[in-house]
């Protein structure tokens, strides 16, 4: 099964981007999922095709109208595909590692981009929109917060990593952040490999490994902790 994405923008030019490279754009080309980004604009009003319009109640910048992008929407998403669709949004609720995995698990996802001061409500609640957020900051558009959605997603399908298990022990998987990496030289800059990860006791070295995910966790993000 195909894990199919589809992405409503007003810059469809910008897709696949990096998608396009590494292991996202190896299991593209090898049809382990398929992207197409559609042009909200080709929904736009009058000679200018206009998307947008002012706040109403008075308010700075524009608002994208809901008339058009239902109808964006509407020509992509047949009535019963069962994609969720997500709409990347600064006020939506965090995107989670949990959330990515019921993702990928599922036929794929559709993910409106949204762009100026925002979208009207009446469109979200209309289409069922997901709002999703990869955290507290403001980008420009919903385009790289969609594209990290996406190889959140891809790099979990079967067949794109090398390794099951590189999903699996990771920041995040179990409400911790990931234990610390090394590889060669054994020793650089004055700054050996700590000894217990090359005694050879497996044992030892997985205990070590969870004793410095929970003291970089209780450092960084105490929060995850008390999930």
């Amino acid at each position: 099964m195909t894990f199919d994405a589809t992405i409503l923008t007003l810059y469809p030019d910008m897709f696949p981007g990096p998608l396009g490279l590494s292991l996202s754009g190896d299991a593209l080309s090898r049809g382990v999922w398929s992207l197409e980004a559609r042009n909200i604009r080709d929904h736009g009003l009058g000679r200018h095709k206009n998307v947008d319009d002012t706040p109403a109640g008075g308010g700075v910048g524009m608002v994208l109208r809901c008339d058009v992008l239902a109808a964006a929407i509407d020509a992509s998403v047949p009535a019963d595909d069962p994609r969720p669709k997500l709409l990347m949004s600064p006020r939506g609720k965090p995107l989670t590692q949990a959330r990515v995995r019921e993702l990928a698990a599922g036929p794929g996802i559709v993910i409106v981009c949204g762009r100026f001061e925002g979208v009207d409500e009446r469109v979200i609640e209309g289409r069922g929109l997901e709002e999703v957020s990869i955290g507290d900051y403001v980008l420009s558009g919903g385009e790289m917060a969609a594209m990290v959605v996406l190889d959140a997603c891809v790099r979990l399908l079967p067949g794109v990593m090398g390794k099951e298990a590189s999903g699996q022990e990771e920041s995040f998987e179990t409400n911790r952040l990931e234990y610390p990496h090394y590889t060669r030289p054994r020793e650089w800059e004055g700054r050996p490999i700590p000894d217990v990860l090359l005694g050879g006791n497996h044992a030892t070295i997985e205990k070590w490994r969870r004793a410095e995910s929970d003291r970089i966790t209780r450092e960084r993000r105490p929060d995850l902790l008390e999930r």
